[in-house]
């Protein structure tokens, strides 16, 4: 069965890597974090702990950084990532 803290740990990695897609999408646009504060209305300092990994995402908050980069939001889950670290154990 996958543990309380399995869970926890893939939460924290995927909250690291969608935070890392944001600041690549935003600087292939061109876009300062400034830019996405005025796009989003979230303020420059969460912007900055929403690429580092370290503020949750929220799926409202997805969009509206979906919308600002002006991708789809699936574009924010194209990385890389190991599931088979995270598998379900009977």
């Amino acid at each position: 069965m996958l543990e309380k803290l399995a869970i926890m740990d893939l939460q924290k990695e995927l909250q690291i890597l969608i935070g890392q897609r944001i600041s690549e999408i935003r600087a292939q646009n061109k876009q300062t974090q400034q830019d996405l504060e005025f796009l989003t209305g979230i303020d420059v300092a969460e912007i900055s702990k929403y690429e580092k990994g370290k503020r949750n995402l929220t799926l409202k908050t997805m969009i509206k950084f979906a919308a600002a980069l002006q991708v789809h939001p699936k574009e924010l889950f194209e990385f890389d990532f190991n599931i088979e670290k995270y598998k379900i154990i009977d």
